[in-house]
């Protein structure tokens, strides 16, 4: 017989969940009709409403103004009164959280067993400064919103030839609608499903595993500010140890100065040494000889960066980024503890984590305050928190206002719900860092890194602080992926992962069920991340181009 924990053999004998011994609401595990009798422990609760899965029930009669617990902290306070076995709701719940301070630095932390993975090594590509990579990509950065139209074209001239597209079976599908029409035939008889599409694993350069490009909207117009922050998110992603080698295009007038680029560049790493490559339209003879002249220089240097292999690397070497995104009210019981799980690990085999989205840590402040190695590093901490909630507030918006419809309708009413059980994919390994956006991680272990929620601008900042492989939980489902940063989907449940096994990677449905512990799976999504970061497994993202990228301007963003 399996050995399980006490959580897990709860999931296999009932259908609520209570998360922390102090809480006074229960989960639903599954749809509950209103009348029905559920059974925590020694107490029946009559439900008085009807209650769909991983929505929350109150375990008493509650009035205005009472705090409701949940992870064991406070998560809201009742805004109506309220009866033993209702539903929560947003009528009824406010957000509410405790106040945080810094008490001082005496945590304790029992690393988890990892001689499981002890001997275990995995395949990167060593750069010189002896940070390990995960990939190896060539990287066009613009710096200006100007080029974006010259990277397209080099994108699909690169692409498509080198091997890199992933759109051949539309394009056919296209083709042969665009034939139907032209032969005067129906386009209802083309199924997509029986085209004759097929995908091309032609890649030229089998070492190079992607030429990426980062579009964005900035360098110009906005504040200077603004182009100083690009100019470092940028310099960032050239440091990346993904990347092997940049092709920058400038336009000459903008902001954003190739100089001020290369400064920032040599303030991260004053030894980069990578191959760069540096174009200006305005000094360019014509559009066309510069696009040229970009993609010539490019491949002879893709010629040479084919030439790295992968070789063995210790998983202190891996810095792994945790997030979540298109939450629901399973994130923080299943996915999330599971991926924390395996960040402990990492930390336990001398790896860095890299925890981020501030405004989804809201509610948590004050374990992570209490868990900072020193006070230093809380007090960075709580100044960033603070900070970045009063801009929000100043512009009449706030960390509360961070749910989404799809985070509400799934279970997540207040922003401490999903913050506290947000906050679970980051372990419970001390809190060894705290880093602003755009710094880089420099110490093993748990790092907090200050980013907004927003998907896209999480994963950006993740990778810019260094992030080698990224965990990005769902329960909705998202594609969001990254240009440097391998994005690996952790499903909260296994619905999801059945409906959108297109974009899935790893199923944590099982520890709803109740055939496996957190545990378990936590270790078979380390093993996952071993075989990704080793290129025997590509993430799904990876395999869609799913090269999302947002800088943030440090307005407000949640």
């Amino acid at each position: 017989m399996i050995k399980r924990n006490i959580s897990t053999l709860f999931f296999m004998k009932k259908n609520v969940l209570k998360v922390a011994p102090s809480d006074n609401v229960l989960v639903a595990l599954k749809d509950l009709k209103k009348g029905e009798i559920i059974t925590w422990q020694d107490q029946e609760i009559v439900l008085v409403d009807d209650v769909p899965g991983k929505h929350k029930i109150f375990m008493q009669d509650m009035k205005p103004g009472e705090k409701i617990t949940m992870y064991g902290v406070t998560v809201g306070t009742v805004a109506t009164g309220v009866s033993r076995g209702a539903r929560m709701t947003v009528d009824n719940t406010k957000h509410a959280t405790d106040k945080f301070d810094y008490k001082g630095s005496s945590y304790q932390w029992q690393p988890p067993d990892v001689s499981k993975f002890s001997n275990r090594t995995f395949k990167g590509y060593h750069r010189k400064d002896g940070r390990v990579g995960t990939a190896n990509y060539w990287l066009f950065i613009p710096t200006v919103f100007c080029e974006n139209r010259n990277l397209d074209v080099i994108k699909e001239a690169l692409h498509n030839e080198l091997g890199y597209a992933v759109t051949e079976k539309y394009k056919a599908y296209t083709h042969e609608l665009a034939e139907a029409y032209k032969k005067g035939e129906s386009i209802d008889k083309i199924d997509f499903s029986l085209s004759t599409a097929t995908a091309k694993n032609n890649r030229l350069f089998k070492n190079v595993d992607g030429i990426k490009f980062l579009n964005h909207t900035g360098g110009c117009g906005g504040t200077r500010q603004d182009a100083a922050v690009l100019g470092k998110l940028l310099a960032a992603y050239a440091d990346h140890p993904n990347v092997a080698g940049i092709t920058v295009l400038s336009l000459g007038c903008q902001n954003l100065q190739v100089q001020d680029f290369l400064n920032d560049l040599k303030q991260r790493n004053p030894q980069f040494d990578k191959p760069l490559l540096i174009y200006e339209q305005q000094q360019s003879k014509s559009e066309p000889e510069l696009i040229a002249e970009a993609i010539r220089e490019t491949f002879i240097h893709l010629i040479e960066v084919n030439k790295a292999e992968r070789k063995d690397a210790p998983l202190s070497k891996l810095c792994v980024g945790v997030k979540c995104g298109g939450s629901d009210g399973f994130s923080g019981i299943s996915a999330n503890p599971a991926v924390g799980h395996c960040a402990d690990l990492v930390v336990g085999l001398g790896g860095q984590i890299l925890l981020a989205e501030f405004p989804e840590l809201c509610g948590a402040e004050q374990d992570l305050i209490d868990r900072s190695v020193n006070e230093p590093v809380a007090r960075k901490f709580m100044k960033l928190m603070t900070d970045y909630n009063n801009q929000a507030l100043a512009v009449g918006s706030g960390f509360h206002m961070n749910p989404s419809p799809g985070n509400i309708k799934d279970g997540l009413i207040t922003d401490a719900i999903k913050s506290t059980g947000a906050c679970k994919k980051g372990g419970t390994s001390p809190v060894t860092d705290v880093l602003d956006y755009t710094e880089p991680v420099v110490k093993p272990g748990l790092n907090l890194v200050c980013t907004p929620g927003n998907d896209v601008e999480a994963t950006t900042g993740k990778a810019a602080s260094g992030a080698t492989l990224i965990l990005f939980t769902t329960g909705l489902g998202t594609p969001t992926g990254n240009p440097v940063c391998p994005v690996i989907k952790v499903s909260t449940n296994s619905i999801l992962a059945r409906r959108m096994g297109d974009i899935i990677d790893i199923d944590t449905g099982s520890i709803i069920e109740g055939e496996k512990s957190i545990e378990e799976v936590g270790e078979e999504i380390l093993d996952y991340v071993i075989r990704a970061a080793s290129g025997e497994v590509i993430p799904k993202a990876v395999l869609l181009n799913q090269d999302d990228f947002i800088p943030w301007k440090r307005g407000v963003s949640l």
